[in-house]
């Protein structure tokens, strides 16, 4: 099958890379020439385990391609997705412009049939002004259906979530696109929800909020554990052990970040009030995921202080392991509030450092070291921002004997604290 991509960012390349995969003709398209020419010459503009060789190879097939004419995208694809970037705007509703942008190119280069997939995360009803949109665009006698199907992918383990999905949500009310797209997903075995666009567009939303209030809740449960001498992780899997809530997304830690959860949440109270309803349950865990980044502050100046000059030393930049993505890390203000303190940051991170050295004026002053033992050269403490499994494997002793102090805030959990405090660590977890 013929299929088109409309932005190669992180899902679009993902979905791009895998549906080649899988034996599809695809071509990716995106206006940032720089980012065409780095994917023709086998390189990913993103990290992404496994991704850059999937490309490669799927390129090297001819069975993947790229180009940045939305023209060249609609006449290739019977299947275009649209997966471009709906940013959050200043009153965190999705800003759907380049949504709407695409909607009407593919509309007014489209010469027969086409299906146009919406695969960005979009508000509920953005199906129907779609529709609404090419049908004003296209020539009279095209006929063209729209179709939602939200990506259910984390950084990370992206290609893998691709092809083995938990399930795979189509949402039309078109016999023909929903014939196609079932086509399209055949290989992968997984259960189909067939379903009104609406429906489709509020699944993702919906299934993304429900996820950032499970971390929510067990940080604010951690909040407890402190306070009462309870141990969040083993709370954490009593609970986890019903099978009506499961363990996945009850790891307490300094806040949830990426591209997803924080947009999509704002997105989803925008449009509940759009609609009349003020979802006062998920401002609460906007709140919630604020608060646990300050909680770091608030243990470190309750153990060192005044933290003017003080060395303070970030393990992990990037909201979650296995990623180069520090799109609203828990990492950004928490540098941030200790710039503002005339902290020395020191900081390390596998993949993440060189997009964190643009990413804002405090992350300009950091000091970036070449290693997680120079950043517990002389610190006065460490932080464990991001769990890589580079710091569970550290040579604990190593790092104790490099720092001034050995005080460590374990913003993951990652470490024991009855052998971190047998190796002489003052050892402060999250709700521990």
């Amino acid at each position: 099958m013929k299929i088109s991509i409309v932005g190669s960012g992180y899902v679009g390349l993902v979905t791009g890379a895998c549906l080649a995969e899988l034996g599809h003709e695809v071509l990716c398209v995106d206006n940032d020439t720089h980012k065409i020419e780095e994917l023709r010459q086998g390189r990913s503009p993103i990290y992404e385990p496994g991704l850059e060789e999937l490309v490669r190879v799927n390129a090297r097939e001819s069975r993947l391609s790229f180009s940045t004419s939305v023209q060249e995208a609609t006449a290739h694809g019977t299947i275009v997705f649209i997966c471009v970037g709906t940013p959050p705007g200043p009153d965190g509703e999705a800003d759907l412009s380049f949504v709407e942008a695409v909607s009407r190119e593919i509309a007014l280069n489209m010469e027969e049939y086409r299906l146009v997939v919406e695969k960005s995360t979009v508000p509920v009803q953005t199906g129907q002004w779609v529709q609404r949109t090419i049908a004003h665009h296209v020539r009279s006698g095209v006929e063209f259906d729209v179709a939602s199907n939200p990506e259910f992918l984390r950084e990370g383990s992206a290609i893998r979530d691709f092809m083995h999905p938990d399930r795979v949500v189509i949402g039309t009310s078109s016999d023909r696109a929903a014939s196609l797209l079932v086509k399209l997903y055949e290989p992968l075995n997984a259960p189909l929800l067939l379903t009104d666009i609406n429906s489709a567009e509020l699944i993702k939303h919906s299934a993304n909020a429900f996820l950032a209030l499970k971390i929510c809740f067990i940080n604010a449960v951690s909040r407890i554990c402190e306070k009462s001498g309870a141990d969040v992780v083993r709370v954490a899997k009593g609970i986890g052990l019903d099978r009506r809530i499961g363990v996945d997304f009850l790891q307490a830690g300094i806040g949830f970040g990426g591209s997803c959860f924080p947009k999509d949440v704002e997105a989803f109270i925008g449009i509940s009030s759009k609609l009349g309803y003020d979802f006062k349950l998920l401002r609460e865990v906007l709140a919630i995921n604020q608060e646990q980044r300050q909680v770091v502050l608030t243990k470190l100046e309750a153990s060192l202080g005044d933290l003017a000059g003080k060395r303070i030393g970030l393990l992990g930049l990037t909201f979650k392991p296995d990623t180069d993505d520090l799109r609203n890390a828990p990492s950004l203000d928490i540098v941030r509030l200790l710039v503002e303190r005339d902290a020395d940051v020191r900081a390390y991170d596998p993949k993440g450092m060189e997009r964190a050295r643009g990413a804002g004026e405090a992350m300009e002053v950091v000091h970036y070291c070449d290693d997680p033992y120079e950043v517990a050269e002389n610190a006065d403490a460490l932080v464990v921002v991001t769990e890589w499994d580079v710091f569970r494997r550290l040579d604990l002793q190593r790092i104790h004997g490099a720092m001034r102090r050995p005080f460590v805030i374990d913003g993951r959990n990652i470490y024991d604290p009855a052998r971190m405090r047998r190796l002489g660590f003052e050892y402060h977890g999250v709700g521990r």
